[in-house]
């Protein structure tokens, strides 16, 4: 259904339908009392996500899914709440210990270097990151 275009606008007549039910509903004042109504919304930078996969990505993200190559920035953002919550010194030492660590492995499994593009050392460099 979507399929089909409008001429001259690139727009589908599904596309066109939703637009002109929202400017109805609009003039009819049905979005006035909307909770947050004239403050800014919190999009999400997703520009460089395939549009086609936006829905996917974001319907994951919002379940607490990260990708495996983004999960050492999740445990490295964790490592550090913790740390400025630590006060016991045992505590704030195995936290930087694992900060670290962490941070090697980012380091090590850095997308633009180019270790991390030959297949044959990807797995020796994850499995040595993984033990320091």
């Amino acid at each position: 259904m979507s399929g089909a275009i409008i001429h001259g606008t690139g727009m589908g007549l599904l596309d066109e339908l939703v637009e002109r039910r929202i400017r109805e509903a609009t003039a009819r004042g049905e979005f006035d009392d909307l909770p947050g109504r004239g403050r800014p919304l919190r999009l999400d930078d997703d520009a460089l996500v395939p549009e086609e996969l936006r829905a996917g990505y974001r319907l994951l993200k919002n379940a607490g899914y990260l990708p495996p190559a983004l999960q050492p920035h999740g445990e490295l953002r964790q490592v550090e709440q913790l740390l400025a919550r630590a006060v016991d010194v045992e505590q704030r030492a195995g936290l930087e210990a694992d900060r670290r660590r962490l941070r090697r492995k980012l380091q090590i499994l850095g997308r633009d270097g180019w270790l991390w593009r030959e297949p044959a050392y990807r797995a020796v460099l994850w499995r040595k990151a993984s033990r320091s």
